[in-house]
């Protein structure tokens, strides 16, 4: 790796509004009073249980009683414990040799937990999935890099990737020397992917000589919140065997569908259902525990399914995973609750899905809320909240403040960002941050505050925008 590509890389997420917000937070802890609002209320990040969202009981109650076996042999634990995450943590402990979850497990992941996560696709499918096509990692992160480490070899090597866009592809492409090459969704039809715009940009990266390797897709969308349908989801398909692309599904929103009219559906499910198998089209489907109703960030748990591979591939991806040993195994088992959860007729059930769907439903309350709220501001837009966790309004921002972006040397939107922060406490990222269309701004708002601050939120920014907007008009 050459120093110019860590200076390429970028993440914007906890970037300099973060930063900025971080050491307000700590002068208002020393100095109650320093600034105008008593509190930071962060709305960066995709961190659930940072902002008060609660952990699932069965999959923490799994998790305490693997970490720490001896309290399955203790006379109270059925006290303490529900008989299901009893019955489930003692059937994985069996699975790790010498029940050790400290130890290092094979480099793709448990077998055991592999099989429970293959499971849990099928179920999810309709179609059959393959333990040794898992790849268990430590969150999703991991393994688009290293799938960025196996398809980039030069700087002629291209991906094709969403603007707008979460900012660990351009930051892993950027690290591994590669070229991200942009498409655009189409903002005016709700964040669409259009085809004809994938088939545009690749020809204009082939007329630059650069070699198209592969395209990911991001559903539901990271920063866009866009859900695709099924149709959109088959032309990709088609486009990728054409064309000849690896496939990078960014799946890990899955849980995370707000409206009625939409629904997951994995690219895996899509391309089987197409009749395309393994000969057809090469496919790495990410999952993580970090997103969805469970909001396990720091447990660093995730896996990628890989289809569609020759077995020389197959051997190096192996290789390349081997050099890390394995990832942890508390993320391991967690990974594989995630996708093999509590079932009818289990004794917890109905208690699990209370809180599943308790979470899940307040996450889409808050979406509309503050969809509502944003498109209420002046010159300001935003489609509507279908999925994954955050809003990308579009601002429209008076000539005056562009001017006075340019004399602070930043961008408008970054410059609108602090500012709000400066006035009000609220954190959100410059769209700048993930790319988007020349002469637009945005900013990215997640719907995690707690649903009793999105109210605070909601007033902070409407004020802040009033007095901006008052200040900066032409």
């Amino acid at each position: 790796m050459q120093k110019f590509e860590v200076l390429e890389c970028e993440y914007a997420v906890r970037g300099e509004i973060v930063a900025l917000a971080q050491r307000m937070e700590k002068e208002l802890l020393i100095n109650p009073g320093s600034h105008a609002f008593d509190e930071i209320l962060y709305c960066n990040i995709g961190n659930p249980h940072s902002l008060g969202q609660q952990p699932i009981t069965f999959f923490r109650e799994v998790l305490a009683l693997c970490e720490h076996p001896s309290l399955l042999e203790r006379n109270e634990i059925k006290g303490l414990f529900s008989e299901d995450a009893i019955k489930r943590a003692s059937q994985i402990l069996k699975q790790i040799p010498g029940k050790a979850t400290g130890a290092y497990s094979h480099s793709q992941g448990i077998k055991e937990l592999r099989d429970a996560i293959a499971e849990g696709i099928k179920a999810r499918d309709d179609f059959p999935a393959d333990p040794n096509d898992i790849f268990l990692t430590n969150g999703a992160s991991p393994a688009v890099h290293l799938v960025m480490q196996l398809l980039i070899s030069t700087e002629k090597d291209g991906i094709l990737c969403p603007i707008p866009q979460y900012p660990l592809y351009s930051a892993s492409i950027a690290l591994h020397g590669g070229t991200l090459v942009p498409y655009y969704l189409d903002e005016a039809s709700g964040w669409g992917l259009e085809i004809s715009e994938l088939k545009k940009q690749l020809e204009s990266a082939k007329s630059k000589g650069i070699s198209v390797r592969a395209l990911v897709v991001i559903n539901p969308g990271n920063p866009t919140g866009q859900v695709l349908t099924k149709e959109n989801q088959e032309q990709i398909v088609k486009f990728c065997k054409q064309e000849g692309l690896v496939l990078l599904a960014d799946e890990v929103y899955q849980a995370n569908i707000y409206v009625p009219d939409k629904k997951f559906h994995s690219f895996k499910k899509i391309s089987r259902s197409m009749g395309y198998g393994e000969k057809d089209i090469s496919l790495v489907s990410f999952q993580s525990v970090s997103k969805g109703y469970y909001g396990e960030c720091g447990k660093r748990g995730g896996y990628m399914e890989i289809t569609g591979f020759s077995a020389d591939v197959r051997e190096q991806i192996y290789k390349v995973a081997s050099v890390n040993l394995c990832s942890n195994i508390s993320g391991q088992i967690l990974a594989s609750l995630v996708m093999n959860p509590p079932k009818v007729g289990d004794h917890i059930y109905e208690s699990y899905c209370a809180e599943r769907d308790g979470i899940l439903s307040s996450l889409a309350r808050r979406a509309k809320r503050l969809e509502a709220a944003f498109n209420s501001l002046e010159n300001v837009t935003c489609n509507k909240a279908e999925g994954a966790m955050y809003l990308f309004p579009c601002i429209k921002l008076p000539e005056k403040a562009i001017k006075a972006a340019e004399e602070a040397d930043t961008t408008p939107d970054t410059f609108y960002c602090r500012q709000l922060l400066n006035a009000t406490g609220v954190v959100v990222v410059p769209g700048s941050g993930f790319g988007q269309v020349a002469g637009t701004w945005h900013f990215r708002c997640t719907v995690l505050p707690p649903e009793n601050k999105i109210p605070d939120v909601v007033s902070r920014l409407t004020d802040f925008h009033k007095a901006f907007m008052n200040e900066y008009r032409d």
